[in-house]
């Protein structure tokens, strides 16, 4: 499509908000949760035209929103070809001023779930080893609430190309109770090498990605502090190990207040639901939203990894990241009459299906 001096007739345009404070707060929103949302806009005409699309789903969402006088918003622009991943272009625009003092964090009173979203495309989270993000989720998981955190893909070429993430999330994550970076983040971050080398050898990173890998990604979150890791897995569905330690599991915050065995010790794998693809764009920040949803509900961990997938199907029957998300209660009636799953190419070596239609490890299965 884009060849110099070619003309090509493409559809109609598409103004959504995005990014994580809007996929996945506007998300958990349709689901039905109450949700603050907390970002930073400039005074420009986009930052106009984000507070009028929060408006009219809820005029309270936009109370949250900063409006920082002489800077410009944050934009994306997303090239999305039927039947082709999309491309995106992306200015920062506020989100680079963004620091941890514009939290407001008395606002946090009588929630339960802090979920923050990435730090890659905000310089002030990574820079100087990343001390500001830690700070920030010390600070709300000091405050009694469940962390959550989400990462996006560093421009290797930009500053956040260049940040040590290792070390930088060995700082962060000891105060983060669930982290959901896609595969293909936590590769680069954590084994730059192998992301190199898997983008070199196909044009499809998740055909090179196996239950071997899953398992040793998630073995170094957890050690580095995390409860619960999930992995985003695009049409592969979404991946999730949670910790076997009680205590951390009971530290995790209010979300896990109930939790029990079903969530201790887990390897599990939750294919995607069959769906009306229109868009993919934000469909990993609705997954989440279907995940936070199905802890603020009290859901096993099957359960929950099961309403993430419906959720994520949901968002990609519309143009935009959130306008297919339906209510709680009418995913649940989509989820009870019969849906049916996508099959799983990753290779899973001594897994075996689960009672939720989710795929986990035989001797997990074994400790039931």
């Amino acid at each position: 499509m884009l060849t110099p001096g070619k003309l090509t007739q493409v559809g109609k345009s598409l103004l959504a908000t995005g990014g994580t404070v809007s996929n996945t707060g506007l998300s958990l929103h349709r689901l039905g949760e109450a949700t603050r949302l907390m970002g930073k806009i400039g005074d420009d005409l986009f930052g106009r035209a984000i507070l009028d699309i929060l408006a009219e789903r809820d005029a309270a969402l936009a109370e949250g929103m900063i409006v920082a006088a002489g800077e410009s918003t944050s934009y994306t622009v997303i090239l999305s070809p039927p039947g082709v991943d999309r491309m995106i272009l992306h200015c920062p625009g506020a989100n680079d001023t963004y620091r941890a003092a514009d939290i407001d964090y008395d606002a946090l009173a009588g929630a339960r779930l802090f979920h923050f979203g990435y730090p890659p495309l905000m310089h002030h989270m990574y820079a100087d080893g990343g001390g500001e993000l830690a700070g920030l989720l010390a600070e709300a998981k000091g405050r009694g609430l469940t962390v959550s955190l989400d990462m996006a893909q560093p421009d290797p070429t930009s500053p956040a190309g260049q940040v040590d993430w290792r070390a930088l999330l060995a700082g962060a994550l000891p105060s983060v109770d669930v982290f959901l970076p896609s595969i293909e983040e936590i590769t680069f971050m954590l084994d730059r090498e192998r992301f190199e080398r898997i983008e070199a050898a196909a044009g499809n990173f998740l055909s090179q990605v196996d239950g071997a890998i899953l398992s040793e990604l998630s073995a170094e979150l957890l050690a580095m502090g995390v409860a619960v890791v999930v992995l985003k897995l695009g049409d592969q569905g979404l991946y999730v190990r949670t910790t076997s330690d009680a205590a951390r599991l009971a530290a995790a915050g209010p979300c896990f207040a109930d939790a029990g065995a079903d969530w201790l010790g887990r390897e599990l794998l939750a294919p995607c639901f069959a769906a009306n693809v229109v868009g993919t764009t934000g469909a990993g920040d609705a997954t989440i939203a279907g995940f936070l949803a199905g802890l603020l509900h009290g859901l096993s961990a099957d359960e929950t990894l099961t309403s993430a997938v419906a959720v994520g199907a949901c968002s990609v029957e519309a143009a935009d990241a959130t306008s297919g998300v339906p209510s709680w209660s009418a995913l649940q009636r989509r989820l009870q009459g019969g849906w049916d799953r996508l099959s799983v190419a990753i290779s899973l070596p001594d897994w075996t299906q689960g009672d939720a239609d989710s795929l986990r490890l035989g001797p997990a299965d074994a400790t039931r």
